[in-house]
């Protein structure tokens, strides 16, 4: 049985129209967690460890105004299209268009003003909050008017997060949700002790600006190779790698499946995680460097959560022999990812 609950979280600066922000608490008996109207960000999810302890396993911030500064897209849904595009540039039925450019040389989830920056209009579910807004044609540079559909739903153990959009031109989408984890609670150090399993035969390699270098590499023999559980800080040691910020290419299909696994042996808590997304982009952490307060007033130093965004492949839009990341219109774009926690 899930209850779901809605309160104020904050109003919006008056630069930014103002608007209050709400935040959408979903309850079962093992999964608690706290979804606020402004860029769908999950703030909060508690789960429990094998002991029947609730911690928080998701990095933020306590009031909206963390939310409104600059961070590193805490909970948030990111899109028009998920992670880099190069040079912010891609054409499109002879056109070519050009996107704000917010990671060095390249254009990230979504530019300026993405969709994690932005209020949103809920909808409450019996089971769940749904969130709308529509992204107008030439916002941040995309074609067409774009309707999304965003709707977190509890089960039990399970967190589905569902995306939908319609447009009414072609137009590049990939959506994904950017949460933070630490098994352990956030606030703590590292996910060192964290092991993680991928279910990818191979990887994009990319280059120094982490654009994807267009080879689709075979994990097998290498440090990408997650197929089986590593310890995270000891496999990075192993390697000598400074972390991992690279998309593990999926089975293709529309079919749900289990693509990756994290588990924290201390606690007892694990995350599996179910998509019908082509691809995961494993991130840990590699750019927090403890200057932001987080909730609780923790810092968040590097490697101090992970994030596994099931997605489309980085710059498909310009890499033809990507999966299609290009929406039509009269065509429906559905996804979904589940995530299912449990104890061992």
């Amino acid at each position: 049985m899930t209850t779901v609950r809605r309160e104020a979280f904050g109003r919006m600066p008056p630069e930014e129209g103002g608007g209050e922000v709400e935040k959408f608490v979903l309850q079962s008996d093992s999964v608690r967690v706290e979804i606020l109207s402004f860029g769908c960000i999950i703030a909060t999810l508690e789960t429990k460890d094998r002991d029947g302890k609730f911690s928080d396993v998701v990095l933020g911030f306590d009031t909206l105004e963390g939310y409104t500064r600059k961070h590193p897209f805490f909970g948030a849904v990111v899109g028009r299209v998920a992670n880099r595009i190069a040079h912010g540039r891609f054409s499109l039925e002879g056109k070519e268009y050009q996107l704000f450019l917010n990671n060095g040389p390249n254009s990230l989830h979504g530019g300026a003003k993405g969709f994690d920056k932005v209020l949103w209009s809920p909808q409450v579910l019996p089971n769940g909050v749904r969130f709308f807004r529509l992204s107008p044609d030439g916002e941040e540079g995309y074609p067409g008017d774009l309707k999304v559909w965003v709707t977190y739903t509890l089960s039990g153990r399970e967190l589905a997060i569902n995306y939908q959009a319609q447009t009414s031109r072609t137009t590049p989408i990939s959506l994904t949700n950017h949460s933070y984890f630490n098994l352990a609670g956030q606030g703590s150090q590292d996910v060192y002790d964290h092991e993680i399993s991928i279910e990818a035969d191979s990887y994009l390699p990319v280059d120094d600006t982490k654009i994807p270098t267009g080879e689709v590499a075979a994990v097998q023999g290498t440090g990408f190779d997650l197929r089986q559980p590593v310890e995270l800080g000891k496999h990075l040691q192993k390697f000598h790698l400074d972390g991992f910020d690279h998309n593990f290419c999926l089975q293709q299909g529309q079919d749900r499946r289990l693509v990756a696994r994290v588990f924290h042996p201390p606690s007892g808590r694990s995350m599996e995680v179910h998509t019908t997304q082509p691809g995961i982009q494993f991130y840990t952490g590699n750019n927090l460097d403890g200057s932001l307060r987080g909730k609780g007033a923790a810092t968040y130093p590097k490697h101090s959560a992970l994030c596994l965004e099931t997605q489309n492949w980085p710059d498909a839009v310009n890499k033809p022999h990507f999966p299609s990341v290009l929406l039509h219109p009269g065509e429906e774009y559905n996804h979904t990812t589940w995530l299912v926690f449990s104890t061992a």
